[in-house]
């Protein structure tokens, strides 16, 4: 197949299983709330060395946020034993120390919740009031008060959606890659977690050399090595190999971002080739094929 002259391989991408927390902070203007999600996602890329995955889902007009003012939905993707104490640290550090900030369930319909009790700082000065609906809790702090439920809904979602974009020389192969991205952010209930949306060194399952690296480079897929890798599965020509994974809240708006990722991405002068990583099912159960998706 091929999409806008670019040939798309025939092959799928694999995902896994992973739980996640939709986040809803809101701040005095949108400027506020992204910042204080930018923080409450950092060191959040990937499961193999992060301690969660994480980033910023959509921003929210004032008219879609249970306070009235603009705020920013995040998603936090982790195993389900690890996420409680991620979304607990993640807003008690980043979002409740942030000016302005208030936060609330987005995904209030779950049927699995967790409890997120941040009220004790308060050292007893806090109180409960309702806001939208809602059951919050108010703590007293220095800039005057935060606002914030504490029961945040979770699901079961899908990690590790992915397409591999090569370029001709690597510029084209980024460029592609942030035009990707940038159709990606119009889709509802995905993130993609890496800096920029973007994976520069994609890695495969363990070590050929180094047994104790739970992970490593995927020498398969690395151009400056293309002659040296005798199953290289980089095509002639292409200079530079991008890596956009996504994860999201159900299959659906995954594979919906996969393809009008892929879409965009097709567009830019200069992509040669689409493909995606799997590892023959060992990763997960989930199979997007690309063929299908478009």
């Amino acid at each position: 197949m091929e999409i806008n002259g670019v040939p798309i391989d025939n092959t799928y991408a694999e995902a896994f299983p992973t739980w996640i927390s939709r986040v809803i902070i809101t701040a005095v203007n949108t400027e506020w709330a992204r910042k204080a999600a930018t923080e409450a996602t950092g060191f959040a890329t990937s499961a193999i060395g992060c301690p969660c995955e994480a980033g910023i889902e959509s921003e929210l007009r004032a008219d879609q946020t249970p306070d009235g003012r603009p705020g920013v939905a995040i998603l936090i993707c982790a195993a389900k034993k690890k996420l409680k104490e991620q979304v607990v640290e993640r807003l008690a550090e980043c979002v409740l120390t942030s000016p302005t900030t208030a936060v609330f369930d987005g995904l209030p319909d779950a049927a699995e919740k967790i409890a997120v009790k941040l009220h004790f700082f308060g050292d007893g000065f806090e109180y409960q009031k309702e806001v939208g609906g809602r059951k919050c809790w108010v703590i007293p702090i220095m800039e005057g008060e935060y606002v914030g439920e504490e029961e945040f809904g979770i699901v079961k979602g899908v990690a590790g959606g992915n397409f591999f974009v090569m370029g001709e020389n690597q510029m084209a192969a980024l460029m592609g890659a942030q035009t990707a991205v940038e159709a990606i952010d119009k889709v509802c209930g995905v993130i993609t977690s890496f800096p920029g949306g973007v994976v520069a060194s994609g890695s495969k399952v363990g070590s050929n050399k180094y047994k104790f690296m739970p992970a490593s480079t995927n020498e398969k897929y690395c151009p400056t090595i293309r002659e040296k890798v005798p199953d290289s599965k980089v095509p002639a020509g292409i200079k530079g190999v991008y890596e956009i994974v996504i994860d999201g809240l159900d299959e659906k708006c995954v594979g919906e971002a996969m393809a009008k990722g892929i879409r965009a991405a097709s567009m830019v002068p200069g992509v040669k080739f689409i493909t995606a990583g799997n590892f023959g099912g060992s990763l997960g159960p989930y199979k997007f094929e690309l063929n299908k998706l478009l």
